[in-house]
C-alpha cells in the first residue's frame, strides 16, 4: 500500500505569488528612484543613455523574450508527458539565459575599460547627475543579473527533477513556479530597456 503523500498545488502557487510581490515593489521603488533622478538631471541622463549600446539591449531583449517562450513550452510538454521535449525546451532556456549573461558581461567590460564603474577615477570627473546614472546602471542590471543567476540556478533543478521523474504530468507545480519567477526576470528586463539604453 502507497502511502499517500499531501500536496498543496493552490498554497505553493499562491505563495510564489507573493514572493513575486516583494520583487515588484522591490524594483517599483528602484524605478521611482530613477524617475525622480531623471526628472532632476534630464540632459546628464540623456547623455549617461548615449554611453549604453542600445543594439546589445534589444539582443538581450530578445534572447530573453524567447526564453520566456522555450519555458511555456516546457510545462506545455510536460503536461502532454513529453519529457525529452520538456527538457530540451529547458535546455534551450538555460542556454538562453546563460547568453544574456555572457552579452551583458561583455558589456559591463566594456564599460569598465573606459572608466565608468562606481567610484572610478573617470566617472568622479562627471557631472553629478551622470554619475547618479550609472551608479543606478549598475545597480539596477546588476541586481537584475543576480536574479538571472537564481532564475538559471532553479530551472537548472527542474531540468533535473524532469529528468528524474520528480515533475511529471501530475505533478509540475514547481515547474510552473520556477516559470512565473523567470517571467518576472524577463518583465523586469522589458522595463530596464527604455529607462537605460533608450535613454538617449
Amino acid at each position: 500500500m502507497s502511502e499517500h503523500v499531501h500536496r498543496d498545488d493552490f498554497g505553493a502557487r499562491l505563495g510564489m505569488w507573493l514572493f513575486l510581490v516583494t520583487e515588484i515593489i522591490l524594483f517599483g521603488g528602484l524605478f521611482i528612484g530613477y524617475s525622480y533622478m531623471r526628472y532632476r538631471y534630464p540632459a546628464e541622463f540623456h547623455h549617461g543613455g548615449s554611453e549604453l549600446n542600445a543594439t546589445l539591449g534589444v539582443i538581450n531583449t530578445l534572447v530573453l523574450l524567447t526564453s520566456s517562450l522555450t519555458v511555456v513550452l516546457a510545462i506545455v510538454a510536460i503536461q502532454r508527458a513529453e519529457k525529452k521535449r520538456a527538457m530540451a525546451f529547458l535546455g534551450t532556456t538555460l542556454a538562453l539565459g546563460a547568453t544574456f549573461l555572457v552579452i551583458k558581461s561583455f558589456e559591463w567590460g566594456a564599460k569598465f575599460h573606459h572608466g565608468l564603474y562606481p567610484n572610478s577615477p573617470h566617472l568622479a570627473t562627471l557631472p553629478p547627475g551622470e554619475q547618479v546614472f550609472f551608479g543606478l546602471y549598475f545597480t539596477m542590471t546588476g541586481l537584475h543579473g543576480l536574479h538571472v543567476i537564481v532564475g538559471l540556478s532553479l530551472l537548472g533543478v527542474m531540468l533535473w527533477w524532469v529528468a528524474t521523474d520528480r515533475i511529471r504530468p501530475d505533478r509540475y507545480v514547481h515547474l510552473e513556479n520556477s516559470g512565473l519567477y523567470w517571467h518576472l526576470v524577463d518583465v523586469i528586463w522589458i522595463f530596464l530597456l527604455p529607462l537605460f539604453y533608450l535613454a538617449a
